[in-house]
């Protein structure tokens, strides 16, 4: 298997320096990005690990997302950097695309599922749970069922299906992938928040969606975070004990076990580039570099 990390439309946070700890001014809007991952499976298929904004999001906004954030995050509307437009430059088509493992459902991960309709989802149950329950005015803001075409598609686990992921729990198979990759339970943003771990032939990846936010939270000393960037997450979290605590797990990750497991989050742009290798804002090309 091979990896290709793509970044699936840019937001652009009110707030500036506050929000992204590298923008040159605190007037100026900030430049968050939506990290995904193409995952190029040995038998010639595709799995998208989150989809990032999709296509009818640029075409039809107002009607997709909620004017709430529309207005607070300010996506940078590129059809070239969806996800399907992308791939579709690599030289494959959307049909390709035969699995998609969301972290969760917010907005902006899960946007692009309508343009990947032979696609089975695979996300926790409890996430599809509370995202269907819409049961609070936040939950309906973040929640779009706009965007889920492909709910007869899901398909939802719960992690007692599991087994153990360098001490955390780990779904045991997903239908149809092969178990190089696993969805890592990592409540707190969202009650079914996970993060989906990819096995290549340098160790594992795991991307952690919105567990965290900005790479400083992952310092093994001295963890920080933009202040405009930790009250954006207070403001979304389902869970603030289980959110700060697999913050906490996913340091001590990185300190056993930074030899054998890559972190990177949904979000920040230097950890894109680096494993990406082109700025965040440049749609991928044909000769990508692949990482096994």
């Amino acid at each position: 298997m091979r990896m290709i990390h793509l970044n699936c439309i840019s937001t652009c946070p009110a707030g500036g320096r506050l929000m992204d700890g590298r923008s040159s001014w605190l007037a100026a809007r900030g430049r968050l990005c939506c990290h995904c991952v193409l995952v190029e499976l040995d038998d010639g298929s595709l799995a998208l690990i989150d989809t990032g904004l999709g296509l009818r999001d640029v075409r039809h906004p107002r009607s997709r997302l909620s004017a709430f954030f529309l207005a607070l995050v300010k996506p940078e509307w590129r059809e070239a950097m969806t996800a399907v437009r992308q791939i579709e430059a690599l030289g494959h088509a959307a049909r390709d695309v035969r699995h998609i493992v969301l972290t969760h459902l917010d907005f902006d991960h899960a946007g692009g599922l309508d343009d990947f309709p032979q696609a089975t989802v695979h996300l926790l149950q409890a996430e599809q749970d509370v995202a269907l329950r819409q049961g609070s005015w936040m939950d309906r803001q973040r929640f779009r069922p706009q965007q889920w075409s492909s709910r007869g598609r899901w398909r939802g686990y719960a992690p007692s299906q599991g087994e153990a992921w360098y001490g955390f729990e780990r779904v045991r198979a997903l239908d149809g992938l092969p178990p190089e990759i696993a969805l890592v339970p990592l409540p707190g943003h969202t009650l079914g928040h996970a993060g989906v771990a990819v096995q290549g032939a340098d160790g594992w990846l795991l991307l952690a969606g919105d567990a965290y936010f900005h790479a400083r939270e992952m310092d093994l000393e001295r963890p920080g975070c933009p202040p405009g960037l930790r009250f954006y997450q207070w403001m979304l979290e389902h869970d603030r004990a289980a959110r700060l605590a697999n913050q906490q797990r996913l340091r001590q990750l990185r300190r056993d076990h930074g030899k054998e497991v890559r972190l990177c989050c949904g979000h920040d742009t230097a950890e894109f580039e680096q494993l990406a290798r082109r700025g965040f804002g440049v749609p991928v090309e044909p000769g990508v570099p692949r990482h096994a």
